[in-house]
């Protein structure tokens, strides 16, 4: 179908955005024989240390974004990150360039407000109710009309940067700050959203190939300040929530278009099932499929976007993961603890090898199975509990 690496008739895939989940996604890729390109906006990402060749440039900008793609001619261009400039990518598809899996898809997807109104105003899906903000004076009248508590996010951040719960009006000035300190890209607007009652919190992992649409096992996860620290799969569902969760997870699918996993966010309430967010690419809380399903979302992501067949996805275990997070920012630090995490049986460990810790950073991940989903979820956390971000002084 295409030659080894290197080659002239190699397929080349570049990846814009080299995080952990990059990471995986090129070592997939390369299963098939694939040349990778890694590109952040900073060295020695990741997905840089397993990819063919990088770049460092800011994605932001149009004109290095598509003077890169131009001087690397790759046949996929597979957005892993948010704050990429989507207007150029929609000029580069129109060049015929092959952007995983739309650029239309990419473009909404990375705008909060793009996506809710397909959602909600085209396709007619349940969401939270919603208004968006462009100043402190139109933020504090929306969280008047919604009420508190509500939520509020910036249109494009990662990782819930950002993101706050507004639990009385007189916190919309701190939301506000909150918001523009943690936004990627160069607009303040802001969506604020009613508080959606949960009973728990979901990721549908959705895959469109050749074949058609499958779903994974449903994902149950739990966040703390917007970002999530453990996931857990498959999360009991009843059957009817199952079916209303896939018909929403597949009318916004389809309507994005194009091949690839799409991460579906979804509140499962006493009133139904309700849509929050999709990312057309691999989750974060999908790295529990590492151990617990046949093929990892990673691994189904690359056959998808390749054009290679995907089945129905098998679980083979119930699994879990939970996260290391840095608590202070430095480039003088070890991750240790590895021994003691790994001498727990049904745990695997992968650590991103991320040159700089942040606060709140991701550096590992502790996987676990078991019988149970919740022995596997007691064991990740027991696992992550022993590893540790060591800070050393030079």
């Amino acid at each position: 179908m295409w030659g080894a690496p290197y080659s002239s008739g190699a397929k080349k895939m570049l990846l814009l955005g080299s995080g952990e989940l990059g990471k995986e996604v090129i070592i997939e890729a390369q299963r098939f024989g694939v040349e990778c390109i890694a590109v952040d906006r900073y060295a020695n990402a990741p997905a840089m240390h397993v990819a063919h060749r990088s770049h460092c440039i800011d994605m932001q900008d149009a004109d290095a974004l598509k003077a890169l793609i131009r001087l690397e001619q790759p046949d996929l261009i597979v957005p892993e990150i948010e704050a990429i400039a989507t207007q150029a990518l929609i000029e580069l598809e129109e060049e015929g360039y092959n952007v995983v899996p739309t650029a239309r898809a990419a473009r909404l997807t990375m705008d909060r407000e793009g996506i809710r109104r397909l959602a909600a105003e085209e396709l007619n899906l349940p969401t939270a109710d919603y208004r968006f903000a462009d100043s402190l004076d139109e933020l504090q009248a929306a969280v008047d009309e919604l009420g508190t508590p509500c939520v509020i996010k910036p249109l494009m951040s990662s990782s819930g940067k950002g993101q706050s719960v507004c639990s009385q009006p007189e916190e919309a000035a701190a939301c506000w700050e909150a918001a523009l300190e943690g936004a990627r890209g160069k607009t303040a607007r802001v969506i604020v959203e009613s508080f959606v009652p949960f009973d728990s919190e979901i990721t549908l992992l959705t895959v469109r190939s050749v074949s058609g649409t499958v779903f994974c096992p449903p994902i149950g996860h739990i966040q703390k300040d917007g970002d999530y620290v453990e996931s857990w799969q498959p999360h009991y569902m009843s059957t009817e929530e199952l079916q209303e969760a896939q018909e929403i997870a597949r009318a916004i699918t389809d309507e994005l278009g194009g091949y690839g996993i799409f991460g579906v966010e979804l509140f499962l309430t006493p009133n139904g099932v309700v849509f929050s967010e999709v990312s057309p690419r691999p989750h974060d809380t999908g790295m529990v499929t590492m151990v617990s399903q046949e093929l990892s979302e990673f691994a189904l992501h690359a056959r998808a976007i390749l054009g290679l067949p995907v089945h129905d996805v098998k679980l083979i275990a119930p699994g879990a993961s939970a996260t290391l997070k840095a608590e202070s920012s430095t480039t003088n630090f070890t991750i240790g603890g590895l021994e003691e995490a790994l001498a727990i049986p049904g745990t695997q460990v992968r650590v991103f090898g991320k040159p700089e810790t942040k606060v709140g950073r991701r550096m590992a991940v502790a996987l676990s199975t078991a019988e149970e989903v919740e022995t596997a979820r007691q064991t990740a956390k027991q696992a992550v509990n022993k590893l540790k971000v060591e800070v050393y002084h030079v």
